[in-house]
């Protein structure tokens, strides 16, 4: 089978980067082993987040002033600025409602109770401009009975630390006592299965009695709902008689499995073809251009493509691998920058910064990929596999996963008119 493109990775650097290409009208094939790191999202997508320890409020002031080898960097503050306006369009063909300014953080509160800057959150999800003065009034911190993967009194504490009086309510409906039989089927994901419907009204009712029983002003609450589309989240909120915020529970993120399959859904829609469950065994080069892959799946069939991505992601989700003394990529053994001796690898302190955090395939300022010293020319990376930034300390990944996949889909297509 032959492809205008084929991108290695279904996660939501190779998705972003699929459906611009499709729009433009090229025939784009994903490989996906299944699982990516989008499920594990938070509801948000950073940008710049935390520079020395310190929150960072304007992103792109901080942007302008990364290192050489930084994606950000490689990509040019001027093409970074052109690029955002894209986000919030793409992700909402997709279904997604994204709010937040292009140019500025806002704060989201996470599951341990923490706000912490964010650039783009889905629809519903706690993000305030500032993390004092909340304007929330007393809030009403609702779970439901058996639900184990959301912390209520890390959220209080939290809330209580920013000056809000906070009272904790747990209940139930009818329709979820099948799963009460079992702890381990009270998850997010099968919860959001039973409140759609008429069920969301008889829920609303439970939250509206509980808002007048604690005479509540807020309502914060799991990520239980949703898990196809906002339509619950948004009926649920019309329903209940107070502002009403969700926070994403702890992995599996309901949050992030929604955008998950919104943008496959999107990108099939569009005429993309997704082997979903499959991986890359090897690939055939022809000097310095990849001309086919094998996969686990298709066995001798080949395909073939005129670009390659590799949107592979890093260690978390095998894009590197490593042994006690080297890290590889593992597909095509591509270069990868691995800096300073092994001992330098990561700090024994956990809370400091991790080098091989920064560890990817070395790529060229237009995102080629380089094979035994050579550059691959009809091959790029993108998101976390391009390395060169520390995603945790900076909170910088779904930015650079999002811009660098637009900015190799532009270059990809110009290449192919």
């Amino acid at each position: 089978m032959k492809y205008d493109s084929i991108i290695i990775g279904g996660g939501i650097s190779g998705l972003v980067c699929g459906i611009k290409m499709l729009k433009a009208g090229k025939k784009v094939a994903i490989v996906s082993s299944g699982q990516s790191a989008l499920h594990f999202n938070s509801g948000s997508i950073d940008l710049f987040g935390r520079k020395d320890g310190n929150d960072v409020k304007h992103p792109l002031d901080e942007i302008a002033r990364v290192p050489e080898g930084h994606p950000y960097k490689k990509l040019g503050i001027d093409t970074v600025k052109k690029l955002i306006p894209e986000v919030k369009p793409l992700f909402a063909e997709a279904g997604i409602t994204l709010v937040g300014k292009e140019d500025e953080n806002h704060y989201r509160l996470t599951p341990t109770g923490i706000f912490k800057p964010a650039w783009m959150s889905m629809l519903d999800y706690v993000a305030v401009e500032s993390a004092e003065n909340l304007p929330w009034g007393k809030v009403a911190i609702i779970n439901i009975t058996g639900y184990l993967d959301f912390y209520p009194d890390f959220i209080e504490r939290g809330l209580n630390q920013a000056g809000l009086e906070c009272e904790r309510r747990d209940f139930t409906i009818p329709e979820l006592d099948t799963l009460r039989k079992s702890s381990t089927e009270m998850r997010a994901t099968n919860i959001a299965r039973f409140i759609t419907g008429d069920v969301i009204k008889r829920f609303a009712a439970e939250v509206n009695r509980i808002v007048t029983e604690t005479k509540a002003d807020t309502v914060i609450m799991p990520a239980i709902i949703g898990l196809f589309d906002e339509e619950p989240v948004k009926l649920l909120k019309e329903q209940v008689k107070c502002p009403l915020y969700y926070v994403s529970t702890m992995p599996m993120s309901l949050c992030g499995m929604r955008a998950q399959m919104r943008l496959r859904n999107h990108f099939q829609h569009l005429g993309g073809s997704y082997l979903l469950g499959d991986t890359v065994a090897s690939g055939e080069f022809d000097g310095s251009r990849l001309t086919s892959i094998r996969t686990v799946n298709l066995g001798d069939m080949t395909l073939e493509a005129d670009q390659f991505v590799l949107a592979t992601g890093s260690f978390f989700s095998h894009g590197l691998e490593a042994t006690p003394n080297k890290v590889f990529e593992p597909i095509f053994r591509l270069d990868v920058n691995v800096d300073g001796p092994r001992s330098g690898w990561c700090d024994i302190d956990l809370y400091n910064p991790q080098q091989y955090m920064r560890f990817g395939v070395v790529t060229d300022d237009s995102f080629h990929v380089y094979k035994d010293g050579k550059r691959v020319d009809n091959m790029r990376a993108i998101g976390a596999i391009a390395g060169g930034h520390d995603a945790l300390k900076e909170g910088s990944g779904g930015g650079v996963a999002v811009l660098t996949a637009l900015k190799v889909a532009s270059d990809i297509v110009n290449e192919l008119k």
